[in-house]
């Protein structure tokens, strides 16, 4: 026995089915009054989109509690991750601290410097670094 095909019109489409009845129903999800909003950008103003300079000036016009949270009050929690610590000679990521002069330097080439810089230069690397324990 062969399938008999029907054929219905749904909403402008001809639709043929398996002695199925097929009814395309909008998701319930979807909100039947949508509209994109690049459909609207064609007849409305363009959105301007303003810079944080613009957006901290507006915030101090306003009469803000001294509790609210701005953008120019947000203070950022302590970071998880350990800081990263950088070669003094080089500025590249820094593995290792030459143990006398306190100095960090990424590679043997930078040691070999190092053991060659006199204690002034050394001093004011470690001043760069603001380092606590300037070697003297």
């Amino acid at each position: 026995m062969e399938p008999s095909f029907k054929k219905q019109k749904l909403a402008g489409q001809s639709v043929e089915t398996n002695q199925q009845s097929y009814s395309p129903q909008q998701p319930s999800f979807k909100n039947p009054n949508f509209v994109h909003s690049m459909k609207l950008a064609a007849t409305s103003k363009r959105r301007l989109w303003k810079n944080l300079k613009q957006i901290q000036a507006a915030e101090k016009a306003l009469p803000w509690k001294p509790t609210d949270v701005t953008y120019s009050s947000l203070d950022a929690p302590p970071s998880f991750y350990p800081a990263k610590k950088y070669s003094d000679i080089s500025g590249l990521p820094a593995k290792y601290v030459d143990p006398h002069t306190k100095l960090r330097y990424a590679s043997a080439d930078e040691y070999a410097q190092i053991k060659t810089l006199p204690s002034d230069i050394i001093t004011g690397l470690l001043q760069l670094r603001r380092a606590s324990n300037v070697v003297g």
